[in-house]
C-alpha cells in the first residue's frame, strides 16, 4: 500500500528545516530514515529517491542538498541506482547552465556506479528496477520487457555510459558527425533555459564556461573507468554483444560507441590453447587435404558444390585454428597444389575409368578461385554499418590477405612446377604477363608463338584469379613474377584459325572447329558467341557449338569452366519455343544437338566437373525428360549427322540414360548405409533427392541465396524451368524406377502368360539366341514353353523388336532371368550366355543398367549355383590370378595391413557365383575405346559392387579376368580389388585406420616424415624410402570408405586410436613399444618433458584427422550418431585399463587423462564444424540445433549428477571445459541454439571446478535470455 502523502510532507518539513539551519547531514538522514521506519516504509526507498531528486532540481541545488543526497546513499536510504537514473534524466540536459550540478552528478557516477552488489538482489530492488526502466524508458528503447534485473542493470550502466559520451560528443561539437547526427538519450534541454540576472555575469559565465571544459574532461574519464573496470566493461561488453545481434533498429547507438570507444570483449574463455593456431601448415590444413582427394574419386558424384564444402570447411578451419585469413588462403592453396603433385611425378599416370589430372587442375584453378571469391563475397556484402560497429575489420581486408597470399605462394618452388601436360599452358600465361610488362598489348593468338620455358603453377593461379576480379594486372608486376623483357612482337601467321578469329567473325570451318575444340576459350565473350550459335544457329551450327563446348573449354579451361559447365546444362534443357506448336515434343527437333552434349560429357573427368560445380542436380534434371521423350519413341525415328552417320532414337536414348545413372548410385539398395535417421550422402543420390536439391534453388523456394554460387545454380535451374521439377512428371521413368527397386528389394515375379511384356519378352529372346537354336528345340521356349521363334533363316534386322525403350527395358529383367536359368540348367552354353547378352545390349545399350540391378539382386539372394571359372565352359583367371592375389597382398602391407588369410596361391578352385559370372564375362566383351567408355564406366563400378559383395576371392578373380583384357589396367583393376579385402574384414579397416595415424603422427616430430606426405603420398605409384608402395594409406581409405558396410564401428575405432595417440603424445611421442621399457622413478616414469602447447599440437592434428574420417565416411549420420550415441557411451563406459599399470596413477597419467579430455573436445567439435558450419550459412546447419541439445543436455545432467560417469575425471572435466571453450571462441552460433537452461547449468558446473571466466563466456555468448545470469554471475565474482 503506498503511504500517506502527509508522510512525505513531513520528510520535505525535515528536509526543508535541515536545509535552513545547515544542519549536520548525518543527524538529517538518521531523522529521516527513523521517520520512514515508522511509517512502515522499507529501505532503500524508491519513493524518497523521487521525492529528494524532485525537490533538489532545480528550487533547491543548493550544496547542503546535495550532502544531504550523498549521505542518503551512504547509509542506504535511497538506491543508488535509481538515484543517479533519475539525476541523469535531469542534470545532463542542463549541464551547461547548471555545471555543478552536472560536476557532482558525476561525482557520484564515480562513488556509487561501480558498486554492483545487492543492485539487483537487495530489498526492493525488483521495485528499483523497474523504477529505473520508467525513468530513463529502456524497455522502449532496448525493445525488452522489464522482467529481468539483471538484464536492467546492463541496460542501465549502458545507457549511463552512452549518455556520458553523447553529452561530450555534443559539447565537443561531434554529434553532428555520427551517422544519426543525434542522441536518442535527452542531452539537451526542452525549453530555453532562462537563469535569471546571472545569464547577464559575465564573471559567472566565465566561469561556468572553465567548469563546463573541466565536466567535459571528467566525464570522459569515467566513460574510461567504466572501460576499464573489471566487472563494469564485462557488463558494457554484454550490452554490445547481445543486443547489437538482436536489436536492429537500435543498431545506431551501439554503432556509435564502439567507434568512439574501440571497445574489445574483457570475456576470456579458458582452455584458450585447443584455440591456438600453433603447428605446422600440414597439421592445421589436413583436414583440407583430405577433403579435396576425396573429391576426386571418380565413383561418387556430389548434389553439392564442392566451392560450398570447401568454403565451409576453410571458413570451420579458420575458426578453430584461430589463423589470419593470410594464413588460411596460404593454407589452402598450398592444399590444392600438392592435390595437383600428387599426379605431377607420373610421366604414364594409371589407366582406367577415374578422374584424372584435368579434374584435379580444375580443382585448383576453377573451384579453389571461387571459393575465395566467396569468402570475400562475405566480408564485403556486410553493411558498412557493421564495420563501423567493429573497428578490427578493415573493409576488404579479406581481399588483401588473397593477394598477399598469392604472392608468398613464389616461395614454394618444389609445389609449383607444372604437370607436363600443363606445361605450355603454364608457359603462356607467364608469356602473357612478360607482353605486358614490356609494354607490348597484343591478342592471344601470339601466345603460342612465344617460345618460353618460365611458367609455373603460380602464374596459373593468378591468371584463374584475374579472371574472376580476384586480382588485376598489377600482379604482373609483383618482384620475381616474371624475368625479363620481350622487345619484338612475335610474328603470327594471319587469320591464324582458333577463338580470336572466331570472335572477329571467322565462320567455323572444320580446321577451325578443330583448332577451338582442342584450345580452351580464353573470356567469357568468346564462350558466349559459342553458347549463341549452339542455341540459335543452323542445325550445322548447332552441332558444331555443341561440339566445341564439349571439348577444352570444359575440361581446360579453367578461368571460364563454371560458364562452360553451365552453358552445356542450359542447352540440355532448352525452353518450348514461343512459336512451337507440335505434338511431339520440342526436343525431338534437336536431337543431335543433344546426343553430341551427352557423349560429350560422358567421360569421367567431364561428369567429375559438373559434380565439382554443383551441377548434378539440374544435368539430372535436364537428362529425365531428354530419357523420358527418346525413351517413348520407336527406334525408326532417326536422325543423319553432318559427317553423314545416322543415330537413332534408341541411342539418344541409351546415352542420355547412361549418363542419368551415373549421378546416384543406382544398382544399390535405397536404405543402404543408413546411419541412425539420416542417410550417408553416398545414399542420398537418387532422383528424387537429386530434384529437391534443384527444386531448392528456385527462387519460389523462399531460400535466400546469399553467395554467388548458389544465385549462379539458381540462374541454370530457373533458365530450363521456373517451376519446381518433381518425378512424376516423367510417367515412364518413374515406372521404371520404381520396377528397378523391386528387383532390387525382392525376387522377380509378375510374368503374366499373354501380356504385352510376355510377348516381348519372347521376341528379345528371339532376337538374343537367333544362332544358338539346338536341335528341335528353340532358345525362346526357355520361357513360355512354346516355340515362338520365326527360325534362323531370317533377317536379322526383322528380329530387332521395333519398341520404345521403355517398353523394352520392362522385359529385360525377366529376360535376363529366363537366360540365366536355361545356363543354369544346361539348356543354354555360358558362351552362348554372353553373347545373348551383348547381343541385347548392343540392340539397346540402356539395357545394360536393368541387366546391372537384375545381377546386382540375384547375387545378394546367393541362390545361383557356382559357376566353374575352368577355361572351358567360363573363362579362366588362372593365366595370372596368383599375380594379382600377391599384388593385393603387397598393397595391404606396404599400407600396414596385414591378413594371413589372403595368402598368395592359397585359393580354391576359381568360381563365382552364376550371376557374376554372367555379368564378368558379358563386360570382357566391350571394346575398350571411345564409344564403349561411356557403358563401361556404367558397368565397371556395378562388376566391383556385385564382386565386393561375394566371399573372397571373387573380386581377384574378376579382375584377374580383365587383365587380360586390359592390360594398361592392370594397377587400377589391383587397387579395385584390394579395396574389396575391406569389405570382408572390419579387422582390415582398423588396421587401414591405424596405418593412416601413424602415418600422420610419424614418430615424435610431425615436421620429419609424418602429415600429409605420409598419409596421402602422391596418389598410385608413389615412391617412399624403403621400396615401393603402390598407394599410400591415406588414399586407399578415401576409395574404401564408401564400400564398408558397418560404418557405424569406424567412430569408435576412431576413436579408440585417437586414444592411443595420445598416450603417445604425453610421452614426447614414444613409440608404444618405448613406453613399456620406461622405468618408474619417485616421481613417476621417467619420461622426457613435453610442453602442454607443444602436446597439443599433435593432439589436435590426431583429432583433426579423426574428424576428417568420421566426417568423410558418414556424413552427417555418422555426426549426429556420434553426438547422441558414441560419445555418451564412452564417457559413461570406464576407460582405465587403456592407460596401463604404467600410467594410472601416475603424474603421467594424470595428463594423457586431461590429454584425452582435450583430444574429444577438439574431435567432437571440429565434427560438428565439418558438418554443420561454424554459422547458419552452411545449408546442413538447421540440423545441428536438435543434435547439439541433446549433446549439451548429457554434459548438463552429468554435472548435474544425474548420470554416473565411468571415464577418468580429469578427462571429463577437460572435454567439458575445452568443449565450451570452443564453441564460446569459435562456433559462436552454436551457444544460441542451446536452452537458456542448459547454459545455466553448465555454467553453474563450471564455477564448481573454479572455471568462472568460461562460464562468464558460456552466458555471455548465450544472448539475451542469459545476459541478466550473466550479469548476476559478474556482480557474484566481484
Amino acid at each position: 500500500m503506498a503511504a500517506p502523502l502527509t508522510m512525505w510532507d513531513g520528510v520535505l518539513e525535515i528536509t526543508q528545516m535541515a536545509q535552513a539551519k545547515v544542519g549536520d547531514p548525518l543527524l538529517w538522514a538518521l531523522q529521516i530514515s527513523s521517520n520512514l521506519s515508522s511509517h512502515g516504509i522499507s529501505l532503500p526507498s524508491p519513493e524518497l529517491a523521487s521525492v529528494l531528486v524532485s525537490y533538489i532540481c532545480w528550487d533547491n541545488n543548493v550544496p547542503i542538498m546535495w550532502k544531504f543526497l550523498e549521505k542518503a546513499l551512504v547509509l542506504k536510504i535511497v538506491p543508488p541506482f535509481l538515484i543517479l537514473a533519475l539525476l541523469s534524466d535531469r542534470v545532463i540536459p542542463c549541464r551547461r547552465s547548471k555545471p555543478v550540478a552536472y560536476r557532482l552528478y558525476m561525482e557520484l557516477l564515480r562513488r556509487h556506479a561501480f558498486e554492483l552488489k545487492g543492485q539487483i538482489n537487495g530489498s526492493n530492488h525488483e521495485k528499483v528496477m523497474k523504477s529505473i526502466d520508467g525513468v530513463l524508458h529502456l524497455s522502449e528503447i532496448f525493445g525488452l520487457e522489464a522482467n529481468d534485473p539483471g538484464i536492467l542493470l546492463v541496460e542501465f550502466l549502458y545507457a549511463v555510459v552512452c549518455q556520458l559520451l553523447d553529452a561530450s560528443l555534443d559539447d565537443e561539437g561531434l554529434l553532428e558527425l555520427t551517422s544519426d547526427k543525434k542522441s536518442i538519450w535527452p542531452i539537451k534541454p526542452q525549453d530555453m533555459e532562462i537563469d535569471g540576472h546571472e545569464i547577464f555575469d559575465e564573471i559567472r559565465m566565465e566561469h561556468n564556461e572553465k567548469l563546463h571544459n573541466l565536466n567535459t574532461v571528467m566525464a570522459v574519464e569515467l566513460i574510461g573507468r567504466f572501460l576499464q573496470d573489471k566487472r563494469t566493461s564485462k557488463i558494457l561488453y554484454l550490452a554490445r554483444h547481445n543486443l547489437i545481434l538482436t536489436q536492429e533498429p537500435k543498431k545506431n547507438l551501439l554503432q556509435k560507441f564502439h567507434a568512439v570507444t574501440g571497445f574489445e570483449s574483457p570475456l576470456v574463455t579458458s582452455s584458450a590453447v585447443l584455440c591456438d593456431g600453433g603447428g605446422s601448415i600440414s597439421s592445421l590444413w589436413l583436414p583440407l587435404d583430405l577433403a579435396l582427394e576425396d573429391a576426386m574419386d571418380g565413383y561418387q558424384v556430389n548434389a553439392t558444390s564442392s566451392i560450398e564444402i570447401v568454403t565451409g570447411l576453410v571458413k570451420s578451419l579458420q575458426a578453430m585454428n584461430g589463423t589470419t585469413w593470410h594464413d588460411t588462403f596460404v593454407g589452402l592453396w598450398i592444399a590444392a597444389l600438392r592435390l595437383v603433385q600428387r599426379v605431377r611425378t607420373e610421366r604414364d599416370p594409371i589407366e582406367g575409368p577415374v578422374p584424372r589430372l584435368d579434374t584435379r587442375m580444375c580443382m585448383l584453378l576453377s573451384i579453389i578461385p571461387l571459393v575465395v571469391a566467396e569468402l570475400i563475397e562475405e566480408e564485403e556484402r556486410v553493411d558498412i554499418n557493421e564495420l563501423k560497429n567493429d573497428s578490427s575489420k578493415v573493409p576488404g581486408s579479406r581481399r588483401y590477405d588473397v593477394v598477399s597470399s598469392i604472392q608468398l605462394l613464389g616461395d614454394y618452388h618444389s609445389l609449383l612446377s607444372p604437370p607436363h601436360s600443363v606445361v605450355s599452358l603454364a608457359n603462356q600465361a607467364a608469356a602473357k604477363a612478360m607482353l605486358l610488362v614490356s609494354g607490348i598489348n597484343v591478342g592471344s593468338a601470339y601466345l603460342d608463338c612465344l617460345s618460353m620455358n618460365a611458367g609455373n603453377m603460380r602464374h596459373l593461379i593468378v591468371e584463374a584469379c584475374i579472371a574472376r576480379n580476384l586480382l588485376d594486372t598489377s600482379a604482373y608486376f609483383w618482384p620475381g613474377y616474371v624475368n625479363g623483357h620481350i622487345n619484338q612482337i612475335p610474328n603470327v601467321p594471319p587469320q591464324m584459325p582458333g577463338w580470336s578469329a572466331f570472335l572477329k567473325g571467322a565462320p567455323l570451318t572444320p580446321i577451325m572447329i578443330n583448332a577451338m575444340v582442342s584450345t580452351p576459350a580464353s573470356s567469357l565473350a568468346e564462350l558466349e558467341k559459342v553458347f549463341d550459335l549452339a542455341a540459335k544457329g543452323s542445325d550445322d551450327e548447332k552441332i558444331s557449338a555443341a561440339t566445341i563446348l564439349c571439348g577444352a573449354s570444359l575440361l581446360r579451361g579453367w578461368n571460364i569452366q563454371e560458364h562452360t559447365a553451365q552453358f552445356i546444362t542450359r542447352l540440355l534443357s532448352p525452353p518450348v519455343p514461343a512459336d512451337y506448336s507440335g505434338d511431339e515434343s520440342h526436343l525431338i527437333g534437336i536431337a543431335p544437338v543433344l546426343n553430341v552434349l551427352i557423349v560429350g560429357i560422358a567421360p569421367v573427368d567431364c561428369v567429375q566437373v559438373f559434380s565439382l560445380h554443383g551441377l548434378i542436380p539440374q544435368l539430372a534434371c535436364s537428362l529425365l525428360p531428354i530419357c523420358e521423350v527418346f525413351g517413348s519413341c520407336v527406334p525408326d525415328v532417326s536422325w543423319k549427322l553432318p559427317v553423314g552417320d545416322e543415330i537413332s532414337a534408341h541411342a539418344v536414348f541409351s546415352n542420355a540414360f547412361a549418363v542419368l545413372l551415373k549421378l546416384w548410385r543406382f544398382n544399390h539398395p535405397p536404405l543402404e548405409h543408413g546411419v541412425g535417421d539420416v542417410p550417408t550422402v553416398g545414399s542420398q543420390l537418387t532422383p528424387e533427392y537429386l530434384l529437391l536439391v534443384r527444386n531448392s534453388y528456385l527462387p519460389s523456394s523462399g531460400i535466400v541465396l546469399n553467395d554467388q554460387t548458389k544465385r549462379r545454380l539458381s540462374e541454370v535451374a530457373t533458365s530450363s524451368s521456373p517451376h519446381p521439377v518433381f518425378l512424376d512428371s516423367f510417367p515412364k521413368l518413374k515406372c521404371w524406377y520404381r520396377q528397378h527397386q523391386k528387383c532390387i528389394a525382392s525376387a522377380l515375379s509378375g510374368l503374366v502368360d499373354g501380356t504385352p511384356v510376355y510377348q516381348t519378352v519372347n521376341l528379345l529372346l528371339t532376337m538374343m539366341f537367333r544362332k544358338m537354336n539346338r536341335g528341335s528345340q528353340s532358345v525362346t521356349t526357355i520361357t513360355s514353353g512354346s516355340s515362338s521363334s520365326s527360325g534362323p533363316g531370317n533377317d536379322d534386322s526383322s528380329l530387332k523388336p521395333k519398341l520404345p525403350a521403355w517398353e523394352i527395358l520392362e522385359a529385360v529383367p525377366f529376360v535376363v532371368d529366363a537366360a540365366l536359368t536355361a545356363c543354369a540348367h544346361g539348356r543354354l552354353y555360358p558362351r552362348e550366355l554372353a553373347t545373348g547378352l551383348k547381343n541385347l545390349a548392343d540392340f539397346l545399350p540402356a539395357c545394360l543398367a536393368t541387366i546391372v540391378s537384375y545381377f546386382s539382386a540375384e547375387v545378394s539372394r546367393g541362390v545361383w549355383k557356382p559357376a566353374s571359372m575352368n577355361g572351358t565352359d567360363w573363362p579362366s583367371p588362372a593365366a595370372n590370378l596368383s599375380n594379382v592375389e600377391d599384388k593385393i597382398k603387397k598393397i595391404l602391407a606396404a599400407t600396414g595391413v596385414d591378413i594371413p588369410s589372403l595368402a598368395a596361391g592359397s585359393s580354391p578352385a576359381a568360381t563365382l557365383p552364376l550371376p557374376l559370372a554372367a555379368f564378368a564375362s558379358l563386360t570382357i566383351t566391350y571394346k575398350i575405346d571411345k564409344t564403349s567408355e561411356r557403358f563401361l564406366n556404367l558397368a565397371g563400378p556395378a562388376l566391383e559392387s556385385l564382386a565386393a559383395g561375394c566371399p573372397w576371392p571373387c573380386m581377384p578373380i574378376v579382375a584377374s579376368l580383365w587383365t587380360q583384357k586390359a592390360k594398361r589396367w592392370f594397377d587400377f583393376l589391383v587397387f579395385s580389388a584390394s579395396r574389396t579385402v575391406f569389405l570382408h574384414s572390419n579387422d582390415a579397416v582398423f588396421q587401414l585406420l591405424k596405418s593412416c595415424f601413424t602415418a600422420t603422427l610419424c614418430g615424435a616430430s610431425i615436421s620429419s616424415n609424418g602429415g600429409v606426405g605420409a598419409l596421402l603420398g602422391h596418389g598410385f605409384g608413389s615412391h617412399f624410402f624403403g621400396g615401393i608402395s603402390p598407394v599410400a594409406p591415406g588414399i586407399l581409405y578415401l576409395r574404401v570408405y564408401q564400400s564398408i558396410r558397418d560404418i557405424e564401428f569406424i567412430t569408435e575405432e576412431i576413436i579408440s586410436l585417437m586414444m592411443q595417440s595420445v598416450t603417445q603424445v604425453a610421452c614426447t611421442g614414444l613409440p608404444k613399444e618405448r613406453l613399456g621399457r620406461l622405468k618408474r622413478t619417485k616421481n613417476g616414469l621417467e619420461c622426457g618433458q613435453v610442453s602442454l602447447a607443444a602436446a597439443m599440437t599433435r593432439v589436435k592434428l590426431a583429432a583433426s584427422l579423426g574428424a576428417s574420417l568420421v566426417c568423410l565416411s558418414g556424413g552427417l549420420g555418422l555426426v549426429q550418431l556420434l553426438f547422441k550415441e558414441t560419445l555418451p557411451s564412452w564417457f559413461i563406459s570406464s576407460h582405465r585399463s587403456e592407460l596401463g599399470e604404467e600410467e594410472d596413477g601416475s603424474s603421467l597419467g594424470g595428463m594423457v587423462a586431461m590429454l584425452r579430455g582435450y583430444a574429444l573436445a577438439y574431435f567432437a567439435v571440429l565434427c560438428g564444424a565439418f558438418a554443420w558450419g561454424i554459422d547458419n550459412s552452411y545449408s546442413a546447419s538447421k540440423r545441428r540445433p536438435k543434435v547439439l541439445r541433446a549433446h549439451m543436455e548429457f554434459l548438463a545432467s552429468a554435472l548435474d549428477g544425474k548420470i554416473s560417469l565411468g571415464c577418468d575425471s580429469a578427462t571429463w572435466k577437460s572435454y567439458v571445459s575445452g568443449f565450451v571453450s570452443l564453441m564460446v571462441g569459435c562456433t559462436p552460433p552454436w551457444v544460441l541454439d542451446l536452452e537458456p537452461d542448459v547454459l545455466k547449468r553448465l555454467s553453474n558446473g563450471l564455477r564448481q571446478w573454479n572455471e568462472e571466466e568460461l562460464a562468464l563466456a558460456l552466458l555471455g555468448t548465450g544472448g539475451l535470455d542469459t545476459m541478466g545470469a550473466a550479469a548476476e554471475l559478474i556482480i557474484e565474482m566481484q
